[in-house]
Parts: structure tokens; sequence; C-alpha cells
């Protein structure tokens, strides 16, 4: 990776430059059976959507406060490059009352409906499927984001040394992020070409640095799994070796 990036869209944009058909973020759900494989290409296609959409329809600017109500999934992956895309603070199971929007998944509607400024809601079904019947408050993410633009560029240039993530009651600028993802990923031998399996949440920062940042920061990639403790020893060793797993968190 290039040793000059300091935000996590920086990453993103080399990884994309390196080898844009390469495995990034694999995505297993063990209560439903779903499997997502997305290449840097589609991963970075995804987040320059989802970035239009929230600095285009959205209106949010850099130093804007976005509480993130989802769980370790594919889709909370690309809002958190998304963010970090247009300079929004990602504020992961942050306040919604103290945000200016929210992102929300099925779980956590009536929390989100404490946010007074726009309000986005994810099914987080399979292949990104829209609701059923769309939450009321809520634009649904699946329903807004397939028109956006395929490439993004900020209004305003994002400042690597502004606030970029706030989790687990600590807050991180984007270079200080990028830095420490770079730290866990020597530390945990990680680097271009290694496959990561990880079945721990998004609410910490220990399973964003596996479950994404790490990864990306050192030309890997994440084998991210959600409901992993429902999988048998057996059903597990199989997928390591079924997707070439060569570190585990």
């Amino acid at each position: 990776m290039n040793a000059t990036d300091r935000t996590p869209a920086d990453l993103l944009r080399s990884a994309l430059a390196a080898d844009p058909g390469r495995p990034l973020v694999t995505f297993y759900d063990d209560a439903t059976g779903e499997r997502v494989e997305l290449s840097v290409a589609t991963f970075a296609n995804w987040v320059a959507k989802t970035a239009n959409l929230l600095q285009g329809d959205l209106g949010a600017e850099p130093g804007d406060r976005l509480a993130l109500l989802l769980p370790a999934h594919w889709q909370s992956a690309v809002w958190l490059l998304a963010c970090s895309s247009v300079g929004v603070v990602a504020a992961v199971d942050g306040d919604p009352g103290a945000a200016d929007l929210v992102v929300s998944g099925p779980d956590a509607l009536d929390r989100a409906l404490a946010c007074g400024g726009e309000r986005v809601a994810l099914a987080l079904r399979p292949l990104g499927g829209r609701f059923p019947q769309p939450p009321a408050g809520f634009a649904d993410y699946a329903v807004e984001v397939p028109g956006q633009g395929d490439r993004f560029a900020p209004f305003v240039p994002v400042d690597p040394d502004g606030p970029g993530l706030a989790v687990g009651g600590a807050e991180h600028s984007y270079a200080q992020l990028v830095e420490r993802a770079r730290a866990d990923a020597a530390e945990r031998g990680l680097g271009p070409g290694s496959r990561l399996l990880t079945g721990l949440g998004y609410d910490t920062w220990e399973g964003l640095s596996a479950g994404l940042f790490a990864p990306l920061a050192s030309g890997g990639s994440v084998v991210l799994c959600r409901n992993l403790a429902g999988l048998s020893p057996e059903a597990l060793a199989q997928r390591v070796e079924s997707e070439r797993v060569t570190h585990t968190a």
C-alpha cells in the first residue's frame, strides 16, 4: 500500500489502483446462510454511490456526525468508507440524538428516531435488498443508492487530521485511524494476499480493525462472519480451507 495514504479513502484508492479484481470483503451471515464477496472494484463502487448519497441527497458536510447503528456487515464497511470519503465522523453505535444524521439497521429503528436530522435505514437483507415496507421517517438505502453516481469527488478535500471515527468511547482522526490500522496489521502479520477471518462485532476498535481497516491497510482482505458462534468446529475448519484463510481474529 502507499505509505503516503492518510485516510481510509486513500487506502481504498491505493487498493483499487493496485489490483481492482481481487477480493476485499467476503461476508457470511451464519444465521441466514448468506455469502457475499466483493472485489476491491465492486466495494469501491458501493462506496462511491454511498458517498454521493451522503454528500448530495443527505447534505452531509465534513465534520458532521453520523450515528452508525449497524452490526458487522459488508454494508456497514461500505458506510465507514463512505464517511471517510466525505469527511463525516462515523460514530459507531453513537447517540442518534447527538448526531447530525443516522444510519440504522432494522433492529435499531426506534432508537434512531431520536436523530433530528436525516435518517437512513438498511434492511440488511441478502444481496442488499430493500424493506418490504419502507419504515416511516427513514429513507430506504436500497432504494436510494442504486441511482447514485459511480464516481465520487468531495466538495471539500478531507482533512486527514480532522475527526473521523468514534468507537468505544474513543475518537480517532483519519490519520490516527490509518496509523493504528497499519500497526494492528503488522502485529497480526498481515500483508498483501493475507485473508483474515473474523467474527468480532463492529462495536469496538478491535472488531473494526480486524473486520475492515487492518486488512485494507495491509493489502489483504477480510472474511467477515456474522453469527459465527452458530457454526460447528467442522464447518469453521471447512470455511477456513475453502476461503484460503491465513489469519483469524
